[in-house]
């Protein structure tokens, strides 16, 4: 083996061989844009993972009171959010005839089959039955494993609560496996908190930043389908544009909206 094949290089660092033979188009003959379709879709699912472990860096930050890191945390959550959102530009290239040309051949594949975006849903506080029972069994345990710990607002509770803000006991130790509620007393304290504690107020600053960026992308992903396919069904039988609109305007942090017109 020569001194270059063992030496660490940006190739074998990154896997680039690896990475650039994971592109299988399945039309036969190819179809030209199937290409950029599997790559985009493949980049989420990168981002998802990014996503995810800042998700989890964010929440220990947090809990901690390590006010900066998770400052710094979460506003890469909202940048990579950005990146997201910027990739529909380049899916809306795509006209219907070109999707339709290679569509045949999805089968029952579908982003609604997205177990990485379940379990950043799960992390960002959804908790329903629908989320995952369309998941496979694994990908099941998983989000149901999420499920049952602190949710990143629940985490951001924890931080108020270490800055001297006094959360009751029933939202701080809760039955996490259930959905938060909101509440006015919650409210009431993040009305103090905007008014006298600039730090953490700029901690809920950055929370409603990653909400934002989540209902933007959601908009987008809407509107992107909807200009694709219309009204059809989705691929792997999923409503398609109407279940993707039932998700908008369900803001996270609900408490963090609730009290602007307070401010």
């Amino acid at each position: 083996m020569s001194t270059y094949d063992s030496a660490l290089t940006y190739t074998s660092y990154l896997a680039v061989d690896e990475l650039l033979n994971l592109q299988r188009m399945l039309s036969e003959p190819a179809e030209h844009d199937e290409m950029v379709f599997i790559v985009i879709h493949q980049t989420y699912e990168l981002w998802f993972k990014q996503l995810l472990h800042e998700l989890s860096f964010a929440q220990s930050s947090l809990e901690s009171g390590e006010t900066y890191k998770a400052l710094a945390t979460l506003g890469r959550i909202r940048t990579i959010l950005k990146v997201c959102v910027s990739q529909v530009d380049i899916l809306e290239t795509m006209t219907p005839l070109q999707f339709n040309s290679f569509r045949n051949f999805l089968s029952s594949s579908s982003g609604f089959q997205s177990a990485q975006f379940r379990e950043v849903e799960a992390i960002l506080g959804r908790r329903d039955s629908k989320m995952a029972g369309h998941l496979p069994p694994a990908a099941q345990e998983k989000i149901a494993e999420i499920t049952q710990r602190r949710a990143l607002w629940d985490s951001a509770l924890v931080y108020f609560s270490q800055r001297g803000h006094i959360i009751p006991q029933q939202y701080l130790v809760r039955d996490f496996s259930s959905h938060y509620i909101p509440n006015q007393e919650v409210q009431d304290i993040l009305v103090d908190i905007h008014h006298n504690d600039p730090e953490t107020s700029m901690i809920c600053e950055r929370l409603i930043d990653i909400d934002e960026g989540l209902q933007e992308w959601r908009y987008r992903h809407v509107k992107m389908v909807e200009r694709t396919i219309g009204h059809k069904t989705g691929t792997g039988g999923s409503s398609g544009v109407d279940y993707l609109a039932s998700t908008l305007h369900r803001p996270v942090f609900t408490d963090l909206w609730a009290v602007r017109d307070r401010l």
